[in-house]
């Protein structure tokens, strides 16, 4: 008879996950999400928060992922001439 480990079971269905399509696209929405946050850490410096308590908190990190999005929509909409 061939041994079995314990969690042997719960080996193959993590392999069969991994091995899922399912599991592909969740790890692009996983990598588009850290890399927001990697930019709010590094570039906007948001590493650590200046403000103290859940509004103040809620307050900077809106006004960073604000500024994060404004980037974004400036990168989306190509600019025209230039004035002058």
């Amino acid at each position: 008879a061939i041994h079995r480990e314990k969690y042997e079971i719960v080996r193959e269905f993590a392999r069969q996950c991994i091995a899922s399509d399912f599991n592909q696209t969740a790890s692009n929405r996983r990598k588009k999400v850290e890399m927001l946050f990697a930019h709010l850490k590094r570039i906007l410096s948001l590493a650590r928060l200046r403000l103290r308590g859940p509004y103040g908190v809620q307050d900077e990190f809106t006004l960073a992922a604000t500024a994060q999005n404004l980037r974004k929509l400036a990168k989306l909409k190509p600019m025209g001439p230039a004035a002058g």
